[in-house]
């Protein structure tokens, strides 16, 4: 697509006001254009094939076919960018999950209650993850029995390590491939993936059920202990802090940083600070360029750090920043990054000042 088209838009969702709202909040917009509208799947297919848009928005519940159902038929015989379509609701949250996991590339809230105060904030959230799906790498996926999680062999003893990691958009899945295959007595790692409310418990309860280590919305205070991963909450940062000998998660609601609350910069900068070289500092899949400073810092503070690599990132957006500021040690793809990871947990390290 040429970076002088417009974003060529299809709305898909079985409310008529829903379908006025986003196309109206799309067209404002002049990178974008809306160029059709589908109140069903069936009708989806139909325009899809008519159309050839080049993003898709998904509403979840839809009738006749539901839109997970859609979206991995959409996925393994003609993939290409969709925005989901959410309810702020723990049903909405699991679906949005599974939708990210199958494939979707990002999703927004429904608005709720007073909807007319909401059009602002809406409308620019939709328009920029609309524009970042056009950019996206979207490939075909084929149908995959449940997945279980990947017993490897466990570590064993090995000097203290720390493991922070970074992601945004593409996270949810980029995130489920590297957990799943780390042993369940990998060092304890602190994730900052950006997320609202809601959906980072929701994300961390499904991680528990599919990956080895134990999996954790963090909590302030929780002490941080190996085998244990522990998740931001949305809109509140994690840090890491040490106390009486021993690590712990902090969390705080300060103002965001980096454009970003929870911020990846915000969790790689106490880990510099807290832990330095016996962190590991891991940048995933994402927009923009949080995390980047931060891992630089890591990186000052003699830190291993590892970016994922371009062909492999849904949106090569934070990896690259991180790498073009020199920040990244490392490169690697997202199925090999698990193995990058437990290399780097046996390389030895400086002792700690303190420690």
């Amino acid at each position: 697509m040429s970076t002088s088209s417009p974003v060529r838009v299809l709305v898909i969702d079985d409310s008529a006001l829903m379908r006025q709202l986003l196309s109206a909040l799309l067209s404002g917009d002049p990178e974008i254009e809306v160029i059709g509208t589908a109140n069903d799947p069936f009708m989806a297919r139909d325009r899809i094939k008519a159309l050839n848009p080049d993003v898709i928005t998904l509403d979840i519940e839809m009738p006749q076919m539901d839109g997970l159902t859609f979206l991995r038929k959409l996925m393994e015989l003609r993939p290409m960018p969709v925005v989901m379509c959410s309810t702020l609701t723990q049903a909405g949250a699991d679906a949005t999950l599974q939708a990210l996991e199958i494939g979707a590339v990002d999703f927004i809230s429904k608005p709720t209650g007073n909807v007319a105060g909401a059009m602002d904030d809406l409308g620019m959230e939709l328009r920029a993850k609309v524009k970042m799906a056009a950019r996206a790498r979207v490939t075909a996926r084929r149908a995959m029995p449940e997945r279980v999680p990947v017993r490897r062999a466990q570590l064993g003893g090995m000097a203290e390590k720390i493991i922070v990691m970074g992601a945004s958009t593409g996270g949810v899945e980029a995130l489920t491939k590297v957990l799943v295959h780390l042993p369940s007595d990998t060092p304890p790692i602190l994730v900052t993936q950006h997320m609202p409310p809601r959906f980072t418990g929701a994300f961390a309860n499904r991680l528990n059920n599919e990956c080895p280590m134990t999996i954790h919305e963090a909590v302030h205070d929780q002490p941080v202990e190996r085998g244990h991963v522990y998740i931001a909450p949305g809109a509140h940062h994690l840090e890491l802090a040490r106390r009486n000998g021993r690590f712990h998660c902090l969390l705080h609601d300060q103002e965001p940083v980096s454009g970003h609350r929870p911020s990846v910069d915000v969790l790689f900068r106490s880990a510099a600070r807290i832990a330095g070289p016996i962190t590991i500092g891991v940048i995933l899949t994402g927009m923009g360029k949080d995390g980047a400073e931060g891992m630089l810092e890591l990186r000052h503070a003699r830190a291993i750090t590892l970016g994922q690599d371009e062909a492999s990132s849904l949106i090569y957006g934070m990896p690259r920043a991180a790498f073009e500021r020199g920040a990244v040690m490392h490169q690697h793809s997202l199925t090999k990054m698990s193995d990058a990871i437990l290399a780097a947990c046996s390389e030895a390290a400086p002792a700690m000042a303190g420690a």
